[in-house]
Parts: structure tokens; sequence; C-alpha cells
């Protein structure tokens, strides 16, 4: 299928939402992908030449950066030089085009190539915009530059990750970025919720800081540091505020990891029982908590001297909740995963066959689709600009000349 079809064989819950991305790397265009899983019409603008710094991220295969195939997926790519006037000019016939608007550039530049929230208002009242930004709109850092994992060292859980002697642990994926990505779509579909339902809908600017997504996750810390006047530390993989008694990783006798968790009463007398400790003893939250080491320590002796499909085998007989901590490879072989089907199959022009992750949630009615991989730079220029913006053939020529697109 070229790209001058309109149709993409896409389906999902968001067909005929147009939204358009002036955003690179990962956190803005990770909300428009969740959208385009959903079936949006997503145009993704990059510049003339070297497109979206994310083109060049991560691990390659004979040539072809394996990161952006998915980061990229289910987007059209235009490019559109916002250096040159007639470049904003485009932008504001994109802007006017689109139902919802993606920036994450720093203030003053929206600001000078008018995608700013006044400039994306006034050239269309019922747009929403999906600003995300390092440190806010609002704040006095707003033209200051940030990345995902400064936003991650600002929200409190690199602090709360690792072991009590030892250092801050950023996760091992871009954490930051990802989740603003997911409260980035979250906060664009309540706005289009508002659209359909309130006659006198006037646009919304949904102002997204790097660190505040994560933030919010982490649901106890601040009122634990006004009421109690403590600062909640690292606790390696239990948890500084846990919900039960029992939460920490175990090694095998095969050496393998299992992480075990009980956040209830009666799991947490369900690990008492196996471990062979008197169940009336972890009978109250109070007992539970108070016996939280003799537990972690009699399950680390316990699931020591075992291999690991027997202790997930006695675990599951006993309605004790443990997996063995995955790895991509254990997740690309799993049954559950297949069973799922969470890993598709979807052709490359490049690569021939890959794997990826499927479209997530799974809707079972109108389920969302993988219809492309990430596309080549500006390989929807003449669906985007002539066919759904009406640019002439001779217009769209000139403009291609001049290395506007």
């Amino acid at each position: 299928m070229t790209a001058d079809h309109h149709d993409s064989g896409r389906r999902g819950q968001l067909c005929d939402l147009k939204v358009v991305e002036f955003a690179h790397v990962v956190a803005g265009p990770l909300a428009g992908s969740m959208l385009a899983d959903q079936g949006a019409d997503v145009v993704h603008v990059e510049p003339p030449g070297s497109g979206d710094a994310a083109r060049a991220m991560g691990p390659r295969r004979d040539g072809a950066p394996l990161w952006f195939k998915v980061a990229g997926r289910n987007k059209r790519s235009v490019t559109l030089d916002l250096h040159q006037e007639e470049g904003r000019r485009l932008a504001r016939r994109l802007v006017a085009w689109a139902d919802v608007v993606i920036v994450t550039l720093r203030a003053g530049r929206l600001r000078e190539w008018g995608l700013d929230w006044e400039s994306v208002h006034r050239l269309n009242p019922k747009a929403v915009l999906l600003q995300v930004s390092g440190y806010g709109a609002t704040s006095s850092l707003a033209d200051s530059p940030g990345f995902g994992k400064m936003g991650e060292a600002r929200s409190g859980v690199v602090h709360l990750t690792g072991f009590p002697d030892g250092p801050p642990v950023h996760t091992g994926f871009s954490h930051g970025d990802a989740v603003n990505g997911l409260m980035g779509a979250y906060a664009v579909l309540a706005a289009l919720h508002r659209r359909e339902r309130d006659p006198d809908f006037d646009g919304e600017w949904i102002d997204l800081a790097l660190f505040e997504p994560l933030f919010r996750l982490v649901e106890w810390q601040v009122i634990v540091h006004d009421q109690l006047g403590t600062v909640p530390e690292r606790s390696g993989n239990q948890l500084a505020v846990a919900p039960a008694a029992v939460i920490n990783t175990y090694r095998s006798r095969d050496g393998e990891w299992i992480t075990v968790t009980s956040a209830t009463l009666r799991s947490v007398r369900n690990v008492a029982v196996l471990l062979g400790l008197p169940e009336e003893e972890f009978t109250t939250a109070e007992a539970q908590q108070a016996g939280r080491d003799r537990l972690d320590a009699g399950l680390r002796e316990w699931v020591a001297r075992r291999s690991t499909d027997e202790c997930l085998e006695l675990f599951a007989r006993n309605e004790v909740v443990a997996s063995r901590v995955f790895d991509a490879a254990d997740i690309a072989a799993d049954p559950v995963y297949a069973e799922r089907e969470d890993i598709i199959t979807v052709e490359d022009p490049d690569l021939g066959r890959v794997r990826m992750q499927a479209v997530i949630p799974h809707f079972r009615q109108n389920p969302g689709r993988v219809w492309r991989t990430g596309p080549a730079l500006g390989e929807d220029n003449r669906l985007v600009y002539h066919h759904w913006l009406g640019i002439g053939d001779e217009e769209l020529a000139e403009l291609e000349q001049h290395g506007v697109v």
C-alpha cells in the first residue's frame, strides 16, 4: 500500500481523530503513538534531511534503526523546515486541520514559531494542545531544556529506587518519558470527552512537566512527609511504604530470581504456612508488619534450597503470588504472552518480518491494529500536504525545491 492511499486499514477507538505532533524523541511522540495505535491519523512533523533525533537512537540491524520502527509505527511522516516562514505557514495549516496538537519545543521557540497556546487557540479554537516540557509552561524554568531522566530524578522515584547502601537507580528504560506519554494521551482523551459534550468548548491547553506524571503516581510520598515528617528511603526490592509484609525478590537454587508479593492478610498467612511458621502469629496487619523480617529471611532460605520450577509450583499450590523475573527472551517464549497475543509480527520494508508489542490495552469489540512500522522520513508528504491540506502539485513542487518540505 502506498502512502497516497487514504485508507491504511486502520482500526480502533479513535478513527477520524486528526493529530499533528511537533514533537521529537520520546515523551510527546509516545502520546501520539498511543493515539495512533487506536486508529488516529497522526502526522509526525520532522525537519528535512535529519528527521527526528529518535531515528538515530538505539541499536541497528543492517543500518536500520530498530527503536524508531516501533516508536514511529502507525504514524505519517512529513518533513517541514520551521526555520523558514513558508514552513511556519504550512505548520499553521496543519494546526488548523488537526483536532489535537502535540508540542515538545521550549516555550520561547513555540512563541517564535506560532505553536504556543495563544497562537494555536487563535488558529483553531476547538483544538486540544498537549505541551510537554522539562519544567512546565508556567515555571521560571519554562525555557530550560529537559529530558526524561531529569524528570525521573525530580519526581522522587529515583531516590526511592535501589538498595539502602547503594546509589539511587534509574529504571532500565525511558521511564519518565514513557509515563509522560501515557499521561499525555489520557489527558488528551479527557479533553476530547468534554469537547464532545460541551457546546461551549473553547479548546484545551494541557501543560505537562516531565517530572509530574511519576510524581503523581507515587501516591504516598507527599502525605507521608507532610503528616509524619519523614522522608521515605530506598529499600531495595522491598518498598519504602509497603502495602503488606512480603515484597521482595529471592534467588533460587539454579540462580534465577523470583519475586514474591503478598498484599492481603490472607496471602501473608499463606506464606507463613508455607514456611512452617505458626499461622496464628500472623493474623493481623500489625503482627505481619512486625514479623516482616522473619518472613523475608525465611523466604530467602526456602527459595535458595529449591529450583525455580519447584518454587513456582509450590507457591501456586499454596496461593502465594510469585513470578520468575523475566528478561526479553523469557517474554518472547512465554505462553501467557502468546495467549494474550501481546507480541505481533509486522512486515517492515527494511527488515522484513519484525516482532513488537501489540496494541495495548486490548479492546475486544473494536481493537486497534499495527498497520505499519515507523515510516521513512517524509514518506507521507504528498498524502498529507496534497490530499489532506489540498496543496496543488505546482506549489508542492516549489516547496520541495526550496527545501521547505
